[in-house]
Protein backbone atom coordinates (compact mmCIF):
# COMPACT_ATOMS: atom_id res chain seq x y z
CA UNK A 1 0.00 0.00 0.00
CA UNK A 2 1.41 3.19 -0.93
CA UNK A 3 0.60 5.46 1.60
CA UNK A 4 1.27 9.92 1.92
CA UNK A 5 1.83 11.24 5.32
CA UNK A 6 1.08 15.19 5.03
CA UNK A 7 2.95 16.95 8.11
CA UNK A 8 2.93 20.78 8.20
CA UNK A 9 4.77 21.54 11.57
CA UNK A 10 6.43 20.20 14.84
CA UNK A 11 2.50 19.62 16.38
CA UNK A 12 1.41 17.44 14.15
CA UNK A 13 4.46 15.46 13.43
CA UNK A 14 4.95 14.73 17.22
CA UNK A 15 1.04 13.00 17.30
CA UNK A 16 1.98 11.03 14.49
CA UNK A 17 5.35 9.61 15.70
CA UNK A 18 4.35 6.80 17.09
CA UNK A 19 1.99 5.37 13.81
CA UNK A 20 5.24 6.34 11.74
CA UNK A 21 7.03 4.29 13.68
CA UNK A 22 4.82 0.99 13.45
CA UNK A 23 3.95 1.55 9.98
CA UNK A 24 7.60 1.71 8.65
CA UNK A 25 8.35 -1.65 9.86
CA UNK A 26 5.22 -2.73 8.40
CA UNK A 27 6.24 -4.10 4.41
CA UNK A 28 2.50 -3.57 3.99
CA UNK A 29 3.22 0.31 3.33
CA UNK A 30 5.03 1.77 0.94
CA UNK A 31 5.20 5.29 3.48
CA UNK A 32 6.17 8.62 1.75
CA UNK A 33 7.06 11.74 4.58
CA UNK A 34 5.23 14.77 2.90
CA UNK A 35 7.01 17.70 4.86
CA UNK A 36 5.87 21.47 4.27
CA UNK A 37 4.69 24.65 6.38
CA UNK A 38 6.77 25.33 9.22
CA UNK A 39 8.96 22.39 9.34
CA UNK A 40 10.95 24.26 6.72
CA UNK A 41 11.17 27.39 8.45
CA UNK A 42 14.15 28.51 10.05
CA UNK A 43 11.86 31.04 11.62
CA UNK A 44 10.03 28.22 13.41
CA UNK A 45 13.42 26.01 14.58
CA UNK A 46 13.15 23.75 10.92
CA UNK A 47 11.94 20.72 12.33
CA UNK A 48 12.13 18.90 8.56
CA UNK A 49 15.38 18.38 10.59
CA UNK A 50 14.29 16.07 13.01
CA UNK A 51 11.77 14.20 10.57
CA UNK A 52 14.97 13.48 8.64
CA UNK A 53 16.90 12.14 11.76
CA UNK A 54 14.02 9.56 11.68
CA UNK A 55 15.43 7.45 8.82
CA UNK A 56 12.50 7.57 6.28
CA UNK A 57 13.07 6.28 3.12
CA UNK A 58 11.27 8.94 0.94
CA UNK A 59 10.68 12.91 2.09
CA UNK A 60 8.98 15.14 0.01
CA UNK A 61 9.73 19.06 0.83
CA UNK A 62 7.50 21.09 0.11
CA UNK A 63 8.12 25.43 0.71
CA UNK A 64 5.05 27.40 0.33
CA UNK A 65 4.81 29.87 3.49
CA UNK A 66 5.47 33.28 3.32
CA UNK A 67 7.22 34.69 6.86
CA UNK A 68 4.73 37.45 7.73
CA UNK A 69 1.62 36.50 9.62
CA UNK A 70 -0.98 39.32 8.98
CA UNK A 71 -4.03 38.31 7.10
CA UNK A 72 -3.20 38.65 3.63
CA UNK A 73 0.07 36.45 4.17
CA UNK A 74 -1.80 34.07 5.68
CA UNK A 75 -4.22 33.97 2.89
CA UNK A 76 -1.25 34.00 0.65
CA UNK A 77 0.45 31.45 2.26
CA UNK A 78 -2.92 29.18 1.44
CA UNK A 79 -2.96 30.02 -2.08
CA UNK A 80 0.48 29.37 -2.33
CA UNK A 81 0.44 26.34 -0.82
CA UNK A 82 -2.72 24.97 -3.00
CA UNK A 83 -0.95 25.83 -6.31
CA UNK A 84 2.63 24.07 -4.81
CA UNK A 85 0.11 21.07 -4.05
CA UNK A 86 -1.67 21.13 -7.37
CA UNK A 87 1.88 20.00 -9.02
CA UNK A 88 2.29 17.57 -6.49
CA UNK A 89 -0.68 15.90 -7.35
CA UNK A 90 -0.34 15.81 -10.33
CA UNK A 91 2.96 14.00 -10.18
CA UNK A 92 2.37 11.76 -7.80
CA UNK A 93 -0.47 8.87 -7.03
CA UNK A 94 -0.98 7.18 -3.10
CA UNK A 95 -3.62 4.44 -2.50
CA UNK A 96 -4.32 6.99 0.72
CA UNK A 97 -2.96 9.84 2.53
CA UNK A 98 -3.02 10.81 6.04
CA UNK A 99 -3.89 13.91 7.16
CA UNK A 100 -3.85 14.98 10.74
CA UNK A 101 -5.66 18.34 12.80
CA UNK A 102 -6.65 21.99 11.78
CA UNK A 103 -3.72 23.97 10.74
CA UNK A 104 -4.42 25.85 7.35
CA UNK A 105 -1.54 24.77 5.55
CA UNK A 106 -2.82 21.56 6.24
CA UNK A 107 -6.28 22.55 5.09
CA UNK A 108 -4.70 23.75 1.35
CA UNK A 109 -2.96 20.32 0.93
CA UNK A 110 -5.78 18.34 1.09
CA UNK A 111 -8.67 21.33 -0.73
CA UNK A 112 -6.04 21.00 -3.51
CA UNK A 113 -6.15 17.42 -3.64
CA UNK A 114 -10.05 17.06 -3.92
CA UNK A 115 -9.87 18.12 -8.17
CA UNK A 116 -7.71 14.90 -8.32
CA UNK A 117 -9.85 12.56 -5.90
CA UNK A 118 -6.98 11.71 -3.52
CA UNK A 119 -8.21 9.62 -0.87
CA UNK A 120 -7.86 11.23 2.91
CA UNK A 121 -7.67 9.41 5.78
CA UNK A 122 -8.16 12.18 8.80
CA UNK A 123 -6.95 11.92 12.51
CA UNK A 124 -8.32 14.35 14.86
CA UNK A 125 -11.16 15.42 13.20
CA UNK A 126 -14.80 16.69 14.87
CA UNK A 127 -13.19 18.78 17.63
CA UNK A 128 -14.48 21.98 18.22
CA UNK A 129 -12.48 25.47 18.97
CA UNK A 130 -14.33 27.91 19.15
CA UNK A 131 -11.77 30.87 19.83
CA UNK A 132 -9.32 29.48 16.52
CA UNK A 133 -10.15 30.01 12.85
CA UNK A 134 -8.97 26.22 12.74
CA UNK A 135 -12.56 25.47 13.40
CA UNK A 136 -13.51 26.06 10.06
CA UNK A 137 -10.11 24.34 8.57
CA UNK A 138 -10.43 20.97 10.69
CA UNK A 139 -14.10 20.66 9.34
CA UNK A 140 -12.91 21.63 5.96
CA UNK A 141 -10.32 18.76 5.36
CA UNK A 142 -12.78 16.60 7.27
CA UNK A 143 -15.79 17.14 4.10
CA UNK A 144 -12.42 16.22 1.91
CA UNK A 145 -11.55 12.80 3.74
CA UNK A 146 -13.13 9.18 3.32
CA UNK A 147 -11.69 8.08 6.62
CA UNK A 148 -12.31 9.62 10.03
CA UNK A 149 -9.95 8.74 13.02
CA UNK A 150 -11.56 10.66 15.94
CA UNK A 151 -10.71 11.12 19.72
CA UNK A 152 -13.71 10.71 21.68
CA UNK A 153 -17.37 9.32 20.40
CA UNK A 154 -18.42 13.03 20.74
CA UNK A 155 -16.06 14.06 18.05
CA UNK A 156 -17.47 11.09 15.79
CA UNK A 157 -20.83 12.21 15.57
CA UNK A 158 -19.64 15.65 14.80
CA UNK A 159 -18.57 14.59 11.73
CA UNK A 160 -21.60 12.24 11.05
CA UNK A 161 -23.72 15.59 11.31
CA UNK A 162 -21.09 17.27 8.93
CA UNK A 163 -20.97 14.47 6.21
CA UNK A 164 -24.45 13.19 6.51
CA UNK A 165 -22.72 9.35 7.24
CA UNK A 166 -21.42 7.59 9.99
CA UNK A 167 -19.33 5.71 7.12
CA UNK A 168 -15.71 5.93 7.80
CA UNK A 169 -15.52 7.49 11.40
CA UNK A 170 -13.88 5.16 13.63
CA UNK A 171 -13.55 6.60 17.29
CA UNK A 172 -9.59 5.60 17.88
CA UNK A 173 -8.74 8.00 20.66
CA UNK A 174 -5.90 10.22 21.17
CA UNK A 175 -2.91 9.28 18.70
CA UNK A 176 -0.55 10.80 20.72
CA UNK A 177 -1.71 8.96 24.25
CA UNK A 178 -0.81 5.60 22.39
CA UNK A 179 2.26 4.26 24.35
CA UNK A 180 1.62 7.06 27.17
CA UNK A 181 1.60 4.22 30.03
CA UNK A 182 5.08 3.18 28.59
CA UNK A 183 6.78 6.52 28.63
CA UNK A 184 9.85 7.35 30.58
CA UNK A 185 10.89 11.13 31.06
CA UNK A 186 14.14 11.80 30.31
CA UNK A 187 15.97 11.77 33.66
CA UNK A 188 15.11 14.54 35.61
CA UNK A 189 18.75 16.24 36.46
CA UNK A 190 19.50 15.24 33.10
CA UNK A 191 16.66 17.34 31.71
CA UNK A 192 17.27 20.08 34.08
CA UNK A 193 20.82 20.18 33.15
CA UNK A 194 19.83 20.19 29.53
CA UNK A 195 17.84 23.09 28.93
CA UNK A 196 19.94 25.17 31.96
CA UNK A 197 16.73 24.77 34.34
CA UNK A 198 16.76 25.79 37.76
CA UNK A 199 16.54 23.22 40.48
CA UNK A 200 12.65 24.15 41.37
CA UNK A 201 9.18 23.89 40.64
CA UNK A 202 8.34 25.53 37.09
CA UNK A 203 5.35 25.60 34.68
CA UNK A 204 5.03 24.62 31.03
CA UNK A 205 3.70 27.56 28.94
CA UNK A 206 2.09 27.64 25.72
CA UNK A 207 0.36 30.86 24.48
CA UNK A 208 -1.13 31.36 20.31
CA UNK A 209 -3.49 33.64 19.08
CA UNK A 210 -7.02 33.56 18.94
CA UNK A 211 -7.31 33.97 15.39
CA UNK A 212 -11.13 34.55 15.88
CA UNK A 213 -10.48 37.55 17.69
CA UNK A 214 -7.61 39.36 16.10
CA UNK A 215 -8.94 42.81 17.25
CA UNK A 216 -8.31 41.14 20.46
CA UNK A 217 -4.73 39.65 19.76
CA UNK A 218 -2.51 43.01 21.08
CA UNK A 219 -4.33 43.48 24.62
CA UNK A 220 -4.10 39.68 24.93
CA UNK A 221 -0.70 39.85 24.92
CA UNK A 222 0.13 42.05 27.05
CA UNK A 223 -2.38 40.51 29.43
CA UNK A 224 -0.45 37.23 29.56
CA UNK A 225 2.81 39.15 29.57
CA UNK A 226 1.60 40.92 32.87
CA UNK A 227 0.39 37.54 34.04
CA UNK A 228 3.69 35.70 33.65
CA UNK A 229 5.22 38.55 34.83
CA UNK A 230 3.96 38.07 38.43
CA UNK A 231 3.90 34.18 38.28
CA UNK A 232 7.30 34.03 37.62
CA UNK A 233 8.12 34.96 41.08
CA UNK A 234 6.54 31.96 42.18
CA UNK A 235 7.42 29.60 39.54
CA UNK A 236 10.16 29.19 36.54
CA UNK A 237 8.40 29.60 33.42
CA UNK A 238 9.31 27.14 30.47
CA UNK A 239 7.42 28.59 27.28
CA UNK A 240 6.92 26.92 24.22
CA UNK A 241 7.02 29.69 20.85
CA UNK A 242 3.82 29.69 19.40
CA UNK A 243 3.39 28.78 15.45
CA UNK A 244 2.57 30.26 12.28
CA UNK A 245 -0.94 30.89 13.35
CA UNK A 246 -2.67 34.88 12.01
CA UNK A 247 -0.99 37.39 14.40
CA UNK A 248 1.36 34.83 15.83
CA UNK A 249 4.18 37.51 16.23
CA UNK A 250 2.51 39.78 18.21
CA UNK A 251 2.66 37.30 21.21
CA UNK A 252 6.38 36.01 20.21
CA UNK A 253 7.11 39.79 20.29
CA UNK A 254 5.81 39.97 23.92
CA UNK A 255 7.23 36.65 24.57
CA UNK A 256 10.73 37.98 23.67
CA UNK A 257 10.31 41.05 26.05
CA UNK A 258 8.91 39.38 29.12
CA UNK A 259 12.32 36.91 28.33
CA UNK A 260 14.61 40.28 28.47
CA UNK A 261 13.14 41.66 31.56
CA UNK A 262 13.60 38.22 32.80
CA UNK A 263 15.87 36.33 32.17
CA UNK A 264 17.26 34.82 34.89
CA UNK A 265 13.31 33.54 35.28
CA UNK A 266 12.36 32.68 31.51
CA UNK A 267 13.37 29.64 29.52
CA UNK A 268 12.45 29.89 25.88
CA UNK A 269 12.19 26.68 23.90
CA UNK A 270 11.36 27.10 19.63
CA UNK A 271 11.18 23.56 19.04
CA UNK A 272 11.14 20.53 21.88
CA UNK A 273 10.55 17.59 20.19
CA UNK A 274 8.12 14.96 21.58
CA UNK A 275 10.36 13.03 24.27
CA UNK A 276 12.00 17.03 25.53
CA UNK A 277 8.07 18.26 25.77
CA UNK A 278 6.39 14.96 27.25
CA UNK A 279 9.61 15.32 29.79
CA UNK A 280 8.72 18.91 30.44
CA UNK A 281 4.79 18.11 30.99
CA UNK A 282 6.13 15.26 33.45
CA UNK A 283 8.16 17.18 35.58
CA UNK A 284 6.12 20.57 35.46
CA UNK A 285 4.52 21.52 38.30
CA UNK A 286 1.09 22.95 36.36
CA UNK A 287 0.69 24.02 32.18
CA UNK A 288 -0.44 27.33 31.62
CA UNK A 289 -1.77 28.73 28.12
CA UNK A 290 -4.04 27.95 25.36
CA UNK A 291 -2.86 24.57 23.34
CA UNK A 292 -4.78 21.49 22.52
CA UNK A 293 -1.64 19.60 24.44
CA UNK A 294 -3.10 20.94 27.69
CA UNK A 295 -6.48 19.58 26.58
CA UNK A 296 -5.52 16.24 25.53
CA UNK A 297 -2.55 14.84 27.29
CA UNK A 298 -1.72 17.24 30.10
CA UNK A 299 -4.21 14.79 32.16
CA UNK A 300 -2.36 11.35 31.85
CA UNK A 301 0.64 13.34 33.40
CA UNK A 302 -1.27 14.24 36.32
CA UNK A 303 -0.89 17.95 35.63
CA UNK A 304 -3.36 20.68 36.22
CA UNK A 305 -4.15 23.42 33.20
CA UNK A 306 -4.74 26.66 33.22
CA UNK A 307 -6.78 26.82 29.94
CA UNK A 308 -6.76 30.33 29.04
CA UNK A 309 -9.60 32.77 27.15
CA UNK A 310 -11.63 30.76 23.95
CA UNK A 311 -8.76 29.27 21.80
CA UNK A 312 -9.84 25.71 22.50
CA UNK A 313 -13.73 26.69 23.73
CA UNK A 314 -15.89 23.71 23.02
CA UNK A 315 -13.18 20.90 23.36
CA UNK A 316 -14.26 17.79 25.81
CA UNK A 317 -12.04 18.37 28.55
CA UNK A 318 -11.14 16.13 31.60
CA UNK A 319 -11.47 17.18 35.04
CA UNK A 320 -7.60 18.71 34.95
CA UNK A 321 -8.79 21.63 33.19
CA UNK A 322 -9.59 25.06 35.01
CA UNK A 323 -10.77 27.76 32.46
CA UNK A 324 -9.92 31.52 32.97
CA UNK A 325 -10.54 34.32 30.81
CA UNK A 326 -7.98 36.12 29.31
CA UNK A 327 -6.73 38.40 31.47
CA UNK A 328 -3.91 39.08 33.92
CA UNK A 329 -6.10 38.92 37.26
CA UNK A 330 -7.81 35.91 36.28
CA UNK A 331 -4.90 34.11 34.83
CA UNK A 332 -2.98 34.52 38.47
CA UNK A 333 -5.95 33.60 40.41
CA UNK A 334 -6.40 30.59 38.37
CA UNK A 335 -2.73 29.43 38.32
CA UNK A 336 -2.62 30.40 42.15
CA UNK A 337 -5.23 27.81 42.49
CA UNK A 338 -3.97 25.37 40.68
CA UNK A 339 -0.59 25.34 42.79
CA UNK A 340 -2.27 24.22 45.79
CA UNK A 341 -3.52 21.25 44.32
CA UNK A 342 -2.21 17.79 44.50
CA UNK A 343 -1.41 15.79 41.70
CA UNK A 344 -4.68 14.78 39.04
CA UNK A 345 -5.56 11.44 39.75
CA UNK A 346 -9.02 11.33 37.48
CA UNK A 347 -9.38 9.79 34.14
CA UNK A 348 -7.81 11.54 31.08
CA UNK A 349 -11.29 11.18 28.24
CA UNK A 350 -9.46 11.36 25.10
CA UNK A 351 -7.40 8.45 26.23
CA UNK A 352 -8.00 4.50 24.21
CA UNK A 353 -5.66 1.67 24.25
CA UNK A 354 -4.31 0.56 21.19
CA UNK A 355 -4.54 3.34 18.98
CA UNK A 356 -1.94 2.80 16.92
CA UNK A 357 -2.71 -0.75 16.61
CA UNK A 358 -6.30 -0.06 15.59
CA UNK A 359 -6.19 2.21 13.02
CA UNK A 360 -3.31 0.19 11.46
CA UNK A 361 -5.75 -2.51 11.17
CA UNK A 362 -8.42 -0.27 9.73
CA UNK A 363 -6.00 1.06 6.94
CA UNK A 364 -5.16 -2.40 5.99
CA UNK A 365 -8.78 -3.48 5.83
CA UNK A 366 -9.56 -0.18 3.47
CA UNK A 367 -8.02 -1.24 0.68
Amino acid sequence: MRIGVLTSSRADYGIYLPLLQKMKNDSFFEMEIIAFGTHLSKGHGYTLSDIQKDGYNCIHKIASLISNDDEQSIASSYGLTVLKFADFWENHKYDLILCLGDRFEMSSAVQAGIPFGVKFAHIHGGETTLGAIDNIYRHQISLASLLHFTATDVFSEKIKSLIGSSEGIITVGALSLNDIKKFIPLEKTTFFYKFAIPNEEFALVTFHPETISLQDNVRYAQEMKNAMTVISEKLFLVITMPNADTQGSIYREAIQELKNDLPNRILLIENFGKINYFSAMYYAKILIGNTSSGILEAASFGKYVINVGDRQKGRVQSGNVLNCEFEESAIILATNEAIKLNKYDGENVYFKSDAVNNIIKILKEFL
